[in-house]
């Protein structure tokens, strides 16, 4: 067994989305959250619409194996919720994350704890998909030729710790190795941040779809400000009119709740899409891998016009913060 980890499918990653490819909604959430309080007490909340579950002792106490208990999970959150899930299970919590990303919806993927099975799941997987490595970061280890997973743990430790950092690089090669110490963590502070902006009708006119997205940066922008956080990424999730979701998430230059920022990865975003003739019902926007501010590090631009944005930004939210949230608003968002 790996350093760090526990028993094989100890730790279950669940992302939850309604049968109809609606988005969940904050009262289903919690429904699910109690539906998973029945069955283990170690529940983390990962807004809006997945948890992480440390399921050892569910394991013992019902006597079944981890497909068996993501099966009862799957049928319960079905029949009472109209909700489907992506479900990854594995030793600990980064790999039964990376588990669930690639079982997509309405599927189960479980990582044995055994070290050949780890590193063939690893294996071929782009190394920015690895958790704590940035694009800057994967920019470096991809000019070495370290462009995948496995690559970086064939990889001598101190080549890493050279390129990285001593930190970064032991970091990334205990990741690389499917090594991940982090506990599941009941009762943890939300690590998301979300909204969304629905259209009256099927929208088509792309100038509509980018002020929705404006108002949805300003909004999140200045949520994450007044509880002094920053977000690493945003998760940008587009809802058609045929039902159909698309969903991308971009990792941002550096931790930051500057509006400013969040409105350019967001335009950027979407504009990867091509949805230039796509009927669109509803924009979400999640901001994620919050964490307090004070350990946010800026770096310096020496941009007159970026720092006379941020001024202003503060002397907004001060306003809003006295008058409400509809005291001041930028032109183009206007009624």
């Amino acid at each position: 067994m790996n350093p760090g980890a526990d028993p094989a499918g100890s730790v279950l990653c669940l992302r939850f989305r309604r049968a109809d490819g609606a988005p969940l909604d904050a009262p289903a959430h919690a429904g699910l959250l109690t539906l998973l309080g029945a069955l283990t007490p170690v529940v983390q909340a990962l807004p809006p619409d997945g948890a992480l579950a440390d399921v050892r002792g569910a394991l013992r106490y019902f006597g079944r194996d981890a497909a068996e208990l993501a099966a009862v999970i799957r049928v319960r959150a079905l029949a009472l919720y109209g909700a489907e899930c992506a479900l990854g299970g594995a030793a600990n919590p980064m790999l039964a994350t990376l588990a669930a990303r690639a079982a997509g919806p309405g599927r189960t993927l479980l990582i044995p704890d055994e070290p050949a099975a780890v590193r063939e799941f690893l294996a071929g997987r782009p190394v920015a998909a690895l958790p704590g490595v940035g694009p800057k970061a994967a920019r470096v280890l991809c000019s070495y030729g370290l462009d995948t997973i496995g690559r970086v743990a064939a990889a001598p430790p101190a080549t890493l710790r050279r390129i990285l950092g001593p930190r970064a690089g032991r970091e990334v090669h205990e990741r690389a190795h499917g090594i991940d110490r982090t506990p599941v963590l009941p009762g943890a502070a939300a690590r998301s941040l979300a909204a969304e902006r629905p259209f009256g009708r099927d929208e088509l006119d792309p100038v509509r779809h980018r002020r929705a997205l404006l108002s949805l940066t300003e909004e999140i922008g200045a949520r994450l400000r007044a509880r002094d956080q920053v977000c690493r990424a945003l998760s940008l999730t587009v809802r058609c009119a045929d039902r159909t979701t698309v969903t991308r998430t971009r990792v941002l230059p550096e931790p930051t709740a500057h509006s400013a920022t969040l409105t350019a990865t967001a335009y950027a975003v979407h504009a990867s899409l091509g949805l230039q003739r796509a009927r669109v019902r509803a924009l979400s926007l999640r901001a994620e891998e919050l964490a307090p501010a004070t350990r946010a590090v800026h770096q310096l631009t020496f941009d007159p016009e970026d720092e006379k944005a941020r001024r202003l930004e503060a002397v907004t939210d001060r306003i809003r913060a006295r008058f409400g949230p509809s005291a001041i608003a930028r032109g183009s968002l206007a009624a």
